[in-house]
């Protein structure tokens, strides 16, 4: 029997091929058959989590609450050093430079990336703007975020900021930052589903010490990450309930 292994569609896809080096090291490590899924999109996965079909998921924080509340899963570790930061941007043509000056009827670009869309919306409430007085532009990745920008088919961008900081240089400097949250202990997080939480401690001791051996270390690089680090059952409780504070 193979366990399912799969990742949040907001992953940057220049690590596309880390999550496969990932998998198969984790599988040798482990000795435990994983097969790894990639999804398009997140109402996709979304309905393979509802059948059970997940047994491992590198999740965004929005679904942590359901994973953990109606599917049973717990956290495993996450990323050293990172976590879920939103950022707004306009077109370096664009006059505004204050999200406060921005005025309701908007377009706004973003992905169905559920708690970098919230955030994002939360940034814009200076403007005294909302789901209801911005014209939503839906929008499959980060990438077509930028570009409806750069061809004035947005006036505002809700962005990643990991996703924005990857883009190329010559994007970026035809995009203007109006705002950044520095909010910091909302991240993803490797979860462990039902079928697996027997071997959840003996995951995390590899998982941990991947930094500490060569081809570890050489994995994480390619998924863009320092080292993993534990997550705790309360830290994760805490995460859920700030984000159900946020999206009230």
């Amino acid at each position: 029997m193979s366990f399912l292994f799969t990742v949040s569609p907001d992953f940057t896809p220049d690590h596309l091929s880390g999550w496969y080096i990932f998998n198969t090291w984790l599988q040798k490590q482990t000795g435990v058959p994983i097969h790894l899924e990639m999804y398009n999109d997140f109402n996709t996965q979304r309905e393979a989590i509802a059948q059970n079909k997940i047994s491992l998921i590198y999740a965004n924080p929005y679904d942590a609450a359901m994973l953990v509340r109606e599917k049973g899963f717990l956290p495993l570790v996450k990323p050293v050093g990172e976590s879920d930061e939103a950022i707004i941007a306009v077109g370096a043509g664009n006059p505004v430079d204050d999200v406060a000056e921005l005025t309701p009827g908007v377009k706004v670009a973003f992905t169905d990336d559920p708690d970098v869309k919230m955030m994002g919306m939360i940034m814009l409430e200076p403007g005294d703007l909302n789901a209801q007085n911005v014209q939503s532009l839906s929008c499959d990745t980060y990438v077509q975020v930028a570009k409806h920008l750069l061809r004035g088919d947005a006036d505002v961008g809700i962005f990643l900021a990991e996703a924005f900081d990857d883009l190329s240089e010559m994007v970026k400097k035809q995009l203007t930052i109006l705002v950044r949250s520095q909010i910091s202990v909302i991240h993803h997080s490797l979860m462990i589903g039902p079928g697996l939480l027997d071997q959840r401690e003996k995951f995390q001791q590899y998982l941990i010490g991947m930094a500490g051996d060569e081809k570890g270390l050489g994995v994480l690089e390619s998924l863009g990450f320092k080292a993993w680090e534990k997550v705790d059952d309360e830290e994760m409780e805490f995460m859920i309930d700030l984000m159900d504070t946020l999206s009230v």
